[in-house]
């Protein structure tokens, strides 16, 4: 299936909540997204760049297990890097604000 080309954030994000359907999956990107603002902020505070890199590979390595095993889906990281990078983010804290749930129905998925 061909994928379709997003020239907008906007557009962009309901084709990221729908690749992210699964509850468990949203749960490993939260994982991933908790560990790696973990290791950033440690970097800081340590100065430690190595800090930045295990944040990197936490964040990354939660959300590809969780396309992989789950979804069995290909990250949209590797189509649009940096608009992944943001909506990942936006549903993490959408999350931790008890509010993407309206995100996720508008998107058409159900929980």
């Amino acid at each position: 299936m061909a994928q379709r080309h997003y020239r907008t954030f906007a557009e962009f994000w309901p084709f990221y909540l729908r690749e992210h359907s699964q509850p468990r999956t949203r749960a490993f990107h939260y994982v991933g997204s908790t560990l790696a603002l973990g290791c950033l902020m440690a970097a800081l505070l340590m100065l430690d760049l190595r800090l930045v890199l295990a944040a990197l590979a936490a964040g990354y390595f939660f959300a590809w297990l969780s396309h992989a095993v789950i979804e069995r889906n290909r990250p949209a990281t590797f189509t649009y890097p940096l608009w992944s990078l943001i909506a990942d983010f936006r549903m993490f804290f959408l999350f931790i604000a008890g509010r993407l749930g309206p995100e996720l129905r508008r998107a058409g998925i159900s929980g």
